[in-house]
């Protein structure tokens, strides 16, 4: 049997993932696999819920108050986790299986899909940036 101090490390790892994941394309594939661990305990209160996180974490990363904000989230889902455990203590082992699937590999680069892409530019008098993923472009000194 897991000690509290055990629990509340679980707890804290998959509520910390959960809000990385929040805002980012990998919430999809995590959504349902999340919600089935609230599947007796209105689960479509806790979908809407998350819902109105990801919003505002979204919105707080375009101000850039996402860290600070994504700490209290952390807190807060940290604590609803500890409850579910403790109201059905059956759901440690499917948090630790979706902690260590799901919520471990949603995003990362052998989970996303891959292809060829191919990429041109006709240019006259001017510059052309082009990229198949992330780019920053400075240009005398601002980003």
């Amino acid at each position: 049997m897991e000690t509290s101090v055990e629990l509340a490390g679980l707890a804290s790892a998959a509520a910390t993932r959960l809000i990385d994941l929040l805002a980012t394309d990998g919430w999809a594939a995590v959504k349902s696999s999340v919600l089935s661990l609230w599947r007796t305990a209105h689960p479509e209160r806790v979908e809407e819920e998350l819902t109105e996180a990801r919003a505002e974490l979204i919105q707080a990363e375009q101000t850039g108050g996402d860290a600070e904000l994504q700490g209290l989230l952390a807190a807060e889902w940290q604590a609803r986790i500890i409850r579910l455990i403790a109201t059905r203590p059956g759901t440690v082992n499917e948090l630790r299986a979706l902690l260590a699937g799901d919520l471990r590999t949603a995003g990362a680069p052998e989970q996303q899909i891959t292809g060829s892409m191919t990429l041109e530019a006709h240019v006259s008098g001017g510059d052309a940036f082009l990229a198949g993923r992330d780019m920053n472009v400075t240009r005398g000194g601002q980003a």
